[in-house]
């Protein structure tokens, strides 16, 4: 299913880019320059994306920190397909620190590392039973302090679940941030930080949205589809990926090329098919 607002206002579209013009003897652009196209690039894929949303099901927010915590070095879509079990056994942080370990590992199995994050299951949610009154606290100097918790995850429960602005840095996020020379840091303190320099507080959340679904339905680490990108005219790395319009229609992902996303339960505005339950297929 086509995205609801498939035409950007750059007057290109998925499949019909105009390539940037070359410059023969191009300028640094400046910082102000630099601020300017990052603000335009925002609002196009806001256009591009108007439905994006946190990729992980959750009803509140400890689903939504644990989720989050599960999340590491797996996909959303297989945290997506395991949580159900898991927050039927375990739906309280009281229920799941008295959990027993071996019972949820197998629970957790499929989102990889599992001793490890059951230990970091048990250990925050000991820690909101204990220190937090069974409640997940809406503070970044609170949410840091529970195991497995990082800047990233609590800026993520922040965000979607206390609406208080927060940026993600995630794989995705870093990488797009350096293709476009927002940032050239590495550390995603550090991309943080320049990144929020440049935007209102305002848009902080739903920037990190626009930018890990741009990243991953179009503009992909080994293969960008360039021929296929609504920015393209604004992207200084355009020509790292497919820019041939018809291959690069072939490379893209999800709801874009027509295939189901990672949320089994998607926001009622979301253009694509909802991913399948756990050995659905």
């Amino acid at each position: 299913m086509a995205p609801k607002s498939a035409k950007p206002k750059t007057s290109t579209t998925p499949g019909a880019v105009r390539s940037p013009k070359a410059s023969k003897t191009p300028k640094p652009e400046s910082h102000l320059a630099m601020v300017r196209r990052a603000r335009r690039i925002n609002r196009e894929l806001a256009e591009v994306y108007p439905y994006a949303h946190p990729e992980l099901d959750f009803r509140n927010p400890f689903e939504l920190l644990v989720a989050t915590v599960l999340s590491a070095q797996t996909t959303d879509l297989r945290v997506n397909q395991t949580t159900p079990a898991l927050f039927a056994a375990y739906p309280t942080p009281e229920d799941m620190a008295a959990a027993v370990p071996e019972e949820m590992e197998e629970i957790i199995r499929p989102t990889g590392f599992f001793r490890a994050k059951t230990k970091s299951l048990l250990g925050l949610s000991a820690a909101l039973r204990d220190n937090f009154g069974g409640e997940v606290p809406g503070r970044l100097e609170d949410l840091v302090t529970l195991p497995g918790v990082g800047r990233k995850t609590a800026n993520v429960v922040l965000g979607n679940a206390f609406g208080v602005p927060g940026i993600t840095v995630d794989t995705h996020f870093g990488r797009l941030v350096r293709r476009w020379k927002w940032t050239e840091e590495e550390d995603p303190v550090k991309v943080e930080a320049d990144v929020a320099a440049i935007f209102p507080k305002s848009e902080w959340t739903m920037l990190s949205h626009r930018v890990v679904f741009h990243g991953r339905r179009i503009c992909h680490s080994r293969k960008p589809a360039c021929g296929a990108c609504p920015i393209a005219p604004l992207c200084p790395s355009y020509g790292e990926g497919e820019t041939d319009p018809e291959k690069a229609r072939k490379l893209l992902k999800y709801e874009m090329g027509g295939y189901p996303g990672q949320r089994l339960s998607p926001p009622a505005d979301y253009p694509g098919k909802p991913a399948p339950a756990l050995g659905a297929g």
